[in-house]
């Protein structure tokens, strides 16, 4: 799961959705400098990233790209399963996309100050290209997997895998919709113990 999905899953807590959103940028024990709630969302991050990267449908997804893109399969197909989170939102959400992104963004400029170094540097180019609700088409996912290409030196020509998204998108969706389902579950209880 990417951005929007790790937001959506935190709930209505402003500190945990920030704390999650940043959670990539924290290593080891250092989420344990934080504040709780931020500590939590960092804690839910890294269960729904263990989680996902675990489950049988998700690895189902992945393995599609494997061969072309390696250990990069795993980074695209978590911005594709955001493309089907943002494409369905009605199915999720009674607030339109685009106002839960103003207010996420908001809510980022408004803690401006505790989020990490790497994300404060990300976060023009967030709101500036308006990546959540970008998610939602699929010139926004090229778009999106273009720019994580090229953070990432462009070792694969992520954006290239546009062409099994087009080719598979069907299968795609109908896997998310389950898997989701089952996180979305799997992540009410983890933060009933956090």
């Amino acid at each position: 799961m990417n951005f929007l999905a790790h937001i959506y899953l935190s709930g209505n807590n402003d500190l945990l959705k920030i704390g999650n959103f940043m959670a990539d940028s924290i290593r080891g024990n250092h989420y344990l400098d934080y504040p709780d709630e931020l500590r939590k969302g960092i804690m839910l991050h890294r269960y729904i990233d263990t989680f996902t990267d675990a489950h049988p449908i998700y690895r189902k997804s992945k393995h599609r790209l494997h061969e072309k893109y390696g250990h990069y399969s795993g980074v695209i197909m978590d911005i594709v399963y955001d493309h089907y989170l943002a494409k369905n939102w009605s199915n999720y959400s009674d607030e339109k996309l685009e106002n839960y992104a103003d207010s996420f963004y908001k809510l980022l400029q408004d803690n401006y100050e505790i989020l990490p170094e790497k994300i404060q540097k990300m976060l023009p180019s967030m709101i500036g290209r308006n990546w959540l609700v970008s998610y939602a088409s699929l010139e926004g996912l090229e778009m999106i997997l273009f720019q994580m290409d090229y953070r990432t030196k462009h070792r694969v020509n992520m954006q290239e895998a546009i062409v099994e998204v087009k080719q598979f998108y069907l299968d795609f969706e109908e896997e998310f919709m389950l898997f989701f389902e089952e996180l979305q579950q799997h992540c009410k209880e983890k933060l009933a113990i956090l």
